[in-house]
């Protein structure tokens, strides 16, 4: 059986968390910034955690990160 690869595109965008919990981050903040509200840009500044129905398919394509 060979070995199970870590799936380069989740790689770049999740992060382990200390306790293990998968961290992203949030979309629609990288350009035409003048046209949302600021409550808009500032809700989106803080990533957001992976949702629990999506955890074991993420955490099986990012086996091999610490």
């Amino acid at each position: 059986m060979p070995k199970m690869k870590t799936h380069s595109g989740t790689q770049k965008r999740v992060k382990r968390t200390a306790t293990g919990k998968l961290k992203v981050s949030s979309a629609n903040k990288g350009h035409l910034l003048s046209a949302k509200s600021k409550a808009s840009k500032r809700r989106h500044k803080s990533g957001s955690f992976v949702s629990p129905s999506d955890n074991k398919r993420i955490k099986q394509q990012i086996a091999n990160i610490k």
